[in-house]
């Protein structure tokens, strides 16, 4: 399964810092890429540190108009919209499970109806008013049934070993 992820929207200043969450979160559980605009370029930078320092080859891409990004993927991916308004993620993760490509659709403020009219899923994880990164956190995590934290990131300068207590990481 290949997952991808599109962050549309912005809100100026307080966003680009939840938009590094939400691709950190992507990163860290399973998904391949994220798509997204109107944010510092720095994002892309700390992400490719990330990738160099633990691993993995997790891809920024930068898109002028979310349309184009989604027409793109319509017919190879099953759209899924994050959205307070959706059906239960555990109704239906079992049908997008089912899909080699899924492209999860994120957004910021106040999501344009045509992401509705053209996901395939319209998804959410609690019929309540909550973040975006604990949104995308969830479904990664029902999609991959927890084995997104078997994941091998290779070509890591760091990795962590976990322990019971303390702290250990080892450097290559």
């Amino acid at each position: 399964m290949k997952v991808e992820v599109l962050r549309i929207g912005q809100r100026v200043v307080r966003d680009d810092r939840v938009t590094t969450h939400v691709a950190l979160v992507a990163r860290a559980f399973g998904a391949s890429k994220i798509y997204m605009n109107e944010v510092d370029p720095e994002i892309e930078n700390t992400i490719k540190r990330m990738n160099k320092t633990w691993g993995g080859d997790f891809e920024v891409e930068f898109f002028e108009d979310w349309k184009k990004v989604l027409k793109s993927k319509i017919d190879d991916y099953k759209i899924v919209h994050l959205t307070m308004y959706g059906e239960k993620i555990d109704d239906v993760a079992s049908d997008i499970r089912k899909n080699q490509n899924i492209l999860i659709v994120v957004g910021a403020e106040k999501v344009p109806r045509t992401i509705y009219e053209k996901s395939d899923f319209n998804v959410s994880v609690a019929n309540q008013p909550h973040s975006e990164i604990s949104a995308l956190a969830i479904v990664l995590d029902r999609l991959y049934k927890g084995k997104q934290f078997d994941m091998r990131f290779d070509n890591h300068a760091r990795k962590i070993i976990p322990t019971k207590k303390g702290k250990k990481v080892v450097t290559k």
